[in-house]
């Protein structure tokens, strides 16, 4: 037995399809009208999944660093413990964004099985991509106190076996209630030795990119899970009540993940606008000085508040290292980037220009409760978080 729900309420469908309408608006911005700026903001989007859904966990990196992750480079800073496991995560997303559109795919073990072993690979000792051999216990830091219990190890596969089946059965249950089942009953079995959270926040984001109704890096809402931990965790206690208990009632657990689904797409909606202004605005401003358009992708991330380097401006760009070179030091001349640090540690960040470029476009944030219709507004943020 798995958690399941066999039908939802009008409530609830009304707000499935509030939020599909949002995501139907994005997807205008990012496939009916391409910009070279979507290719930045699918980047960082990404980036930021990948981040947020590791910090969950404690390992704690810069949005630079997991940019540098997704684009194969080395971190701006050292190479730690947490920087091995965003690229252990990176690996896994990226196999599941070629898996969005494999017409052959069906969900089987063996895909979790991998879809582990790519993100723990980095420290055998975890046992990557086997089950767990014993009993397992989720534990309060700093007391230590027992939260929850997973269900006996000889069970795993069973169970396994029976949310693989659930997975490609057919069902009239949107996609984001799928998804959201699926992450509640894998985090629930808690099969692995570790990383069973965020294994079952990739599985949530499998399920979604399979929709095909918006591109893959904008299906997720571990963004929104990383900025909202201690609510998620909240959720999920008081559905499994320290247990393994498929009988109990899953629509707490539903509820949080259509709020995060609409959140998240309400975020990346006011980015989208932001960044096409900032766009037109960088782009206005190259044109009045006789600048080439291309050093915008340079302009774009360091206006968000990313450290620009000159490997991911090369990249971004297409040119060579030595043009790379002379262009980031021509955006210092100009007064648009300020250069730091040396040699390996080279980077560049935004003028005092260009951060009041970047605040003229910020609008406020906008946070609303999908089920109640209520809004809060807050004041524009450093960056485009």
């Amino acid at each position: 037995m798995l958690y399941s729900i066999p039908h939802l309420s009008e409530e609830y469908l009304q707000v499935v399809d509030a939020i599909d309408d949002l995501r139907r608006r994005l997807n205008y911005f990012l496939q009916q009208q391409p910009r070279r700026w979507t290719g930045l903001l699918r980047r960082s989007t990404f980036a930021r999944a990948i981040q947020a859904s590791n910090s969950i966990e404690g390992y704690n990196v810069t949005v630079d660093d997991a940019i540098a992750a997704v684009e194969g480079e080395d971190p701006i800073d050292e190479r730690t413990e947490a920087w091995l496991a965003v690229q252990g995560y990176r690996n896994a997303l990226s196999y599941i964004l070629q898996l969005a559109t494999d017409p052959y795919f069906t969900h089987n073990e063996g895909t979790l099985r991998s879809l582990h072993y790519m993100m723990m690979s980095y420290d055998p000792g975890r046992r990557p991509g086997l089950w767990r051999p014993g009993p397992i216990y989720v534990r309060q830091e700093p007391a230590g106190t027992i939260v929850y219990a997973g269900p006996a190890a000889e069970t795993v596969p069973p169970l396994v076996a029976e949310l693989v089946t659930a997975l490609n059965d057919t069902t009239q249950l949107p996609v984001m209630v799928r998804a959201a089942l699926a992450h509640l009953n894998l985090v629930m079995i808690h099969p692995f030795s570790d990383g069973n959270g965020r294994m079952a926040r990739a599985l949530q984001t499998l399920v979604l990119s399979r929709e095909g109704l918006l591109d893959p890096t904008f299906s997720s809402i571990e963004e929104y899970l990383g900025h909202n931990t201690q609510t998620y965790y909240a959720v999920l206690a008081e559905v499994g009540q320290g247990a393994w208990h498929p009988q109990r009632d899953p629509l707490p657990w539903i509820r949080f993940c259509l709020t995060a689904h609409y959140r998240q797409a309400e975020t990346l909606l006011r980015r989208t606008g932001e960044q096409e202004r900032l766009w037109n605005l960088l782009e206005a401003e190259l044109a009045r000085r006789a600048l080439n358009e291309r050093l915008l992708m340079a302009l774009s991330d360091a206006a968000v508040g990313y450290r620009v380097r000159n490997a991911t401006y090369r990249r971004a760009a297409d040119v060579s290292e030595g043009v790379a070179t002379r262009d980031l030091a021509l955006l210092v001349e100009q007064g648009m980037l300020v250069a730091k640090g040396e040699k390996r540690g080279r980077h560049y960040v935004a003028s005092e220009w260009l951060r009041q470029a970047q605040a003229s476009i910020r609008t406020a944030r906008i946070v609303t409760d999908p089920f109640t219709g209520e809004k809060a507004s807050t004041d524009p943020a450093p960056g485009s978080a």
